[in-house]
């Protein structure tokens, strides 16, 4: 048998079997899934069927390079380089016109750290079925988030709050749309542990990577001071901030206009950026250039999808009535790709968004509830045409020309990204590539299969 061929087919064959066990409902809890995932393991390391020779699979490399706009320092670390250094910035906030600087953000990984990252962040093993990865809900094709008014976990649980995007997020003090976490290595813990999530638990977790022969070497060349062959969940948590912290998206065509190219923006993008930035529509006092948000939370009062409850927001977060109904204010940046919008995924399209603002100070509260709206919420009252020029100016904010590339393979074995939102939305349970398409080496964004929510 083709040894490609071969390789392909078990994955596909582990990929069912994580699926078979999704179905039921105790098993992350149950810890079932680690054997699924322990099996899976053991299986594609030995490498042969009954009567068959090993077959040995292309040992996975950790790139030794920084990845575009990270610039490589004489302590072998990653350091960020980009244009926006070159400006000054109001009170050191990123406050201020087109040429300002931005806040201050996090890098200094290593290269090996970074892509370590990378691999752990489209391996479905990272759950607790085997069947969900972290590019579940942040896709790079659906602007690293996943297409859907809400996210969905493992066996199909529907998280209540919408995926957001992972570009920039090397620049936010705060993650989760309730700004729960200040730290990225905190913030994974998060859907990592969610039994609606990815369904997993850290001793199973550290079962499933030490489990992995390839794993722990790998571990080894990214943490090479750490203790010799024993993975730490810290380790886990560093290595996706580091992949993450460098998902840069800074080279828009509003970018090339604001360091000096006019030509960048046609004349519609140009007007809408000037209602953006205008006193009358106060966008930008929120979604403040140039990461195109203030990194506040903002109670504005949108409206929950019809038969959900009232989200309480950063309420829960700081037990403040005042923050009832309040969220982070999210970047705009590539906001053209990750429809629906809002928490819960409440507007489909850009349109109905920035219409949405137009609608007067706390049109959509429900009755009865008292929300502390934000004072920049009010009632511009923008014409049709002005609306249409917003959404063509936020059209420009997109740029995804650092895209990480998806792995080809990940060291489980199992389907990069695992259960994907790229599939039927109908048909959760479909984790299956086929045979001859894996043993193809075909990429997974054209055929990998739902997910789960950061």
């Amino acid at each position: 048998m083709n040894s490609r061929l071969f390789i392909g087919a078990m994955g596909v064959a582990v990929a069912g079997l994580a699926v078979m066990a999704a179905n039921s409902n105790d098993l992350a809890r149950s810890g079932s899934g680690a054997q699924v995932v322990a099996a899976a393991l053991s299986a594609y390391e030995a490498g042969a069927a009954p009567g068959q020779q090993a077959v040995t699979p292309t040992e996975i490399e950790l790139s030794d390079h920084c990845p575009p706009s990270f610039e490589k320092t004489g302590e072998g670390l990653c350091e960020l380089r980009n244009m926006y250094q070159f400006y000054d910035s109001l009170q050191g906030q990123g406050v201020g016109g087109t040429q300002t600087a931005l806040p201050e953000h996090r890098d200094g990984f290593s290269p090996e750290q970074i892509d370590l990252g990378r691999y752990l962040f489209f391996d479905p093993a990272l759950s607790g079925d085997g069947s969900t990865s972290c590019a579940s809900c942040h896709h790079p094709d659906l602007g690293f988030s996943d297409g859907r008014a809400r996210a969905v976990g493992v066996a199909g649980h529907e998280v209540k709050r919408s995926s957001p995007t992972l570009w920039n997020v090397a620049f936010l003090k705060n993650l989760f749309w309730d700004a729960r976490a200040d730290s990225l290595e905190e913030q994974a813990q998060g859907p990592l542990y969610s039994p609606e999530e990815m369904g997993n638990n850290p001793a199973q977790l550290l079962s499933t990577l030490h489990g992995s022969e390839e794993y722990r070497r790998l571990f080894r060349q990214a943490f090479p001071d750490g203790q010799l062959d024993e993975i730490s969940l810290q380790q886990v948590y560093i290595s996706l901030a580091a992949f993450q912290t460098s998902l840069i998206s800074l080279n828009s065509r509003y970018d090339r206009y604001a360091h000096g190219y006019h030509a960048a923006l046609s004349d519609k993008e140009i007007e809408g950026m000037n209602v953006f930035r205008s006193f009358v529509a106060r966008c930008a006092e929120c979604h403040t250039p140039p990461l195109f948000t203030n990194q506040q939370v903002a109670v504005i009062g949108s409206p929950e999808p019809a038969g959900l409850p009232l989200d309480i927001g950063a309420e829960a977060t700081w037990n403040a009535p005042k923050m009832k109904g309040g969220f982070k204010v999210p970047t705009l940046r590539n906001i053209a790709k990750t429809a629906p919008y809002m928490h819960s995924g409440r507007f489909g399209t850009l349109r109905e968004a920035v219409e949405f603002y137009t609608g007067g100070r706390g049109h959509a509260v429900p009755e009865g509830v008292d929300m502390h709206i934000h004072w920049h919420i009010w009632e511009p009252n923008l014409t049709d045409e002005e609306l249409d020029r917003l959404v063509d100016f936020l059209g420009a904010l997109t740029d995804e020309t650092f895209t990480p590339e998806i792995p080809r393979r990940v060291p489980s074995g199992l389907t990069p990204i695992g259960v994907s939102p790229l599939t039927d939305f109908n048909n959760s349970n479909n984790t299956s590539q086929t045979a001859a398409a894996v043993a193809d080496g075909s990429e997974d964004q054209t055929l990998d299969p739902l997910g789960a929510s950061s």
